[in-house]
């Protein structure tokens, strides 16, 4: 139950998480602690040989790809996706996690990885190689952010969604099925991957500028209300997850915000309050947040079980809120 506690992150709470994984305790050391950087690089390194980051990497195929697909397992029947619900154990979710838990771009294991996928792995919707994309908005934001973060170069993908961007500022991976409307989530999905990719490669005006017109879209909705009328948009949008996979959460879109603003230099708009306010309430009395849903379908690893505190949930939550209070 949400409980009004003091702001900021209680010491039990940051104890608690620095006994967890360490993917979640260097960025502890980094983002709420301002540990010296030689300290939270040193516990970043140990993701890749142990706890869930190693953990990750043990399911890899010889091949470099995980489960022996892209975006769904090999030989994974479109009957057993409507039966089983969508499977997140292939390619692209695996990469997404490991970029969350930290990965070492320089380490063995990525630099293998990105080898490997390149030269192996196809998209299920028309064998295009992995790292030239394929054509939904959401799945191309995916892998930008994947590429960038990993060192690939991505630039004709990144091509691709400045010239699928809306009119409306967003972006949505129904238009070519005729949708004329941004989206929630792949407008945030996209925004994530331009936001990796210019922290690589900085210096075009375009990215900013699109980022710019997508930031606009989810601000004008104050990240969670329809336009028209003012309603909440849709309920689970409040319900903290991880991973949120490919859905929108209040919770993703806050630390996105959070994370453009420190690469601008930039204070935080005032339009993220209701978003913020709605995060606090879902604080509990410990001072943690729970995973209040999950997603159907098969998944390599458990983060947390609903209903109770999650590491990842509760260490983003206490930067979001960090930030917001600094200003």
């Amino acid at each position: 139950m949400a409980q009004d506690i003091e702001p900021g992150p209680d010491q039990r709470v940051v104890d608690w998480l620095l006994g967890t994984d360490p993917a979640i305790r260097w960025q502890v050391l980094r983002d709420l602690v301002d540990a010296r950087e030689a300290e939270w690089r040193g516990e970043r390194e140990r993701v890749e040989t142990e706890g869930w980051g190693a953990e990750l990497l043990s399911y890899q195929d010889a091949d470099g790809q995980w489960a022996g697909g892209a975006f769904i397992p090999g030989g994974f029947s479109w009957e057993r996706f409507r039966n089983e619900g969508q499977p997140w154990t292939a390619t692209c979710w695996a990469l997404t996690e490991l970029r969350d838990l930290g990965l070492d771009p320089g380490s063995e294991a990525a630099r293998r990885t990105v080898r490997l996928i390149g030269e192996n792995s196809r998209w299920n919707h028309d064998g295009q190689p992995y790292w030239e994309g394929e054509v939904e908005e959401c799945i191309n934001g995916r892998t930008v952010a994947q590429g960038a973060y990993f060192g690939v170069d991505v630039a004709p993908i990144v091509e691709r969604l400045l010239s699928e961007q809306m009119a409306d500022g967003g972006w949505n991976c129904e238009r070519e099925r005729g949708s004329v409307r941004s989206s929630f989530d792949s407008t945030l999905n996209v925004l994530e991957g331009l936001l990796e990719y210019e922290q690589a490669a900085p210096g075009d005006d375009r990215i900013a500028g699109a980022r710019a017109a997508g930031e606009e879209y989810l601000l004008e909705r104050r990240l969670m209300y329809r336009l028209s009328s003012g309603e909440l948009v849709d309920p689970e949008h409040l319900q903290p997850v991880y991973p949120p996979r490919w859905q929108y959460t209040v919770v993703r879109a806050l630390d996105y915000f959070r994370a453009a603003a420190r690469h601008a230099g930039a204070a935080p708009d005032p339009r993220l309050h209701d978003a913020v306010e709605a995060l606090r309430a879902k604080r509990r009395e410990d001072g943690t947040w729970a995973v209040e849903r999950r997603h159907r379908g098969a998944a390599w690893i458990s983060y947390g079980e609903v209903g109770e505190p999650s590491p990842w949930l509760t260490l983003q939550a206490l930067r979001i809120l960090g930030w917001w209070e600094v200003g």
